[in-house]
């Protein structure tokens, strides 16, 4: 995509300078594009990463990790737990998926973003007003 971009640039810095007739702008963006065509990787990579680091930052510290490391201690069989948990993480990673492509097909992401956001919401209140009840 930074090359398509550079192209782009490249194109309009000339055409700007009445330097560039029509093949040359054809002939450099055709090659630069072909450069990026078939190669999705940095969109791949994109979100592969974001999705790694933004669920590694989730499960940092929370329940999962804490009784996983519970798990791990009391059965001395740390590897049999990391297969459990692993397989586990999987498993709900794998409905989340499937129903987040279910609910994108059915919903806008508009409104999906505005009944997510509800939701979140929903229950911060429910957990203050326990808060409040109960202390």
């Amino acid at each position: 995509m930074k090359r398509v971009t550079d192209c782009v640039k490249t194109v309009t810095s000339a055409a700007s300078e009445n330097r560039l007739v029509l093949t040359d702008i054809s002939t450099t963006c055709q090659t630069e594009a072909e450069l990026s065509v078939g190669k999705p990787w940095g969109k791949i990579w994109g979100v592969f990463s974001s999705t790694f680091f933004t669920i590694l930052m989730a499960e940092m510290g929370d329940k999962t990790q804490l009784a996983t490391m519970l798990m791990s201690a009391q059965s001395q069989s740390p590897w049999i737990v990391f297969a459990g948990a692993g397989a586990a993480l999987v498993s709900t990673s794998l409905v989340g998926v499937l129903l987040g492509r279910w609910l994108s097909k059915h919903i806008t992401p508009k409104t999906l973003n505005l009944l997510g956001g509800m939701l979140l919401v929903s229950i911060s209140i429910m957990l203050f007003w326990d808060v409040l009840v109960n202390s």
